[in-house]
């Protein structure tokens, strides 16, 4: 039997933020690459980007870019287009994370239905883990998406924490709940477990002793926020002690 005391979730920063302050007035400033660079110095376990067709932030040459310097692991995550898959396939990160948003979408804002896309998400899965690229696919917090994730190949789910960040202080034990059972599910099919999205100092701790086998969370808005505030380093570290247990 596993000793969750005794495990460690590792922290993926989402650097998008960093990207669209950069992109707000053209230049490289802030440089984009320097600053995951430094994330990573700093103690993060990975780096997350999540490009967009419109390149509003994180762009697909900031992607090629980064694959080649970055020394921890590379998450990529998006919605699987034609041209978002071929990107992937190129630059081989470590993790894909296949997201369903729309393209003029402002932040993920839904899983997927892993059970009425299941053909098409088998096919990408495939896709990638032909490449050796690990593949975890955004749900919301039911064992039924959960279970369709692990028929459709993914190796991880990733749990969208919106709603357990959005009810968290009004009841926190009621708004991990459906994550515990979503997480529980995970668990039982074998797969990895991720999470993210609003995910921040005040909330993260008490998610990770309800669910102390979660494998990543990936976290960008609320880091980057705290940075403003903080520090970036000084930031990172504060994120990485949440994840000790």
């Amino acid at each position: 039997m596993r000793k969750y005391t005794d495990f460690m979730t590792k922290l993926s920063v989402n650097i998008n933020k960093i990207a669209v302050l950069r992109n707000s007035r053209g230049g490289n400033m802030p440089d984009v690459v320097r600053a995951a660079l430094d994330i990573e110095r700093f103690g993060a376990d990975g780096i997350t980007v999540h490009p967009r067709p419109d390149g509003r932030h994180i762009r697909y040459d900031d992607v090629r870019v980064l694959r080649k310097v970055l020394a921890t692991e590379f998450n990529i995550e998006g919605n699987p287009i034609d041209r978002f898959v071929a990107l992937v396939k190129e630059v081989r990160p470590t993790q894909v994370t296949l997201v369903p948003d729309a393209a003029d979408a402002i932040t993920s804002n839904a899983g997927w239905d892993t059970v009425a896309n299941r053909t098409f998400l088998k096919e990408v899965c495939a896709e990638f883990k032909a490449q050796g690229i690990r593949t975890s696919i955004f749900v919301d917090p039911d064992p039924a998406m959960v279970r369709g994730a692990a028929v459709c190949g993914a190796d991880r789910v990733e749990l969208y924490t919106e709603s357990y960040a959005r009810n968290y202080a009004a009841d926190a034990a009621r708004a991990v709940a459906p994550y515990v059972a979503a997480a529980e599910e995970a668990r039982q099919c074998g797969l990895g477990l991720n999470a993210g999205h609003d995910l921040n100092l005040d909330n993260l701790r008490y998610y990770l002793q309800c669910i102390p086998w979660t494998d990543e969370v990936s976290i960008g808005h609320a880091l980057i926020c705290d940075a403003l505030y903080l520090g970036l380093e000084n930031t990172v570290t504060l994120y990485k002690r949440c994840l000790n247990r």
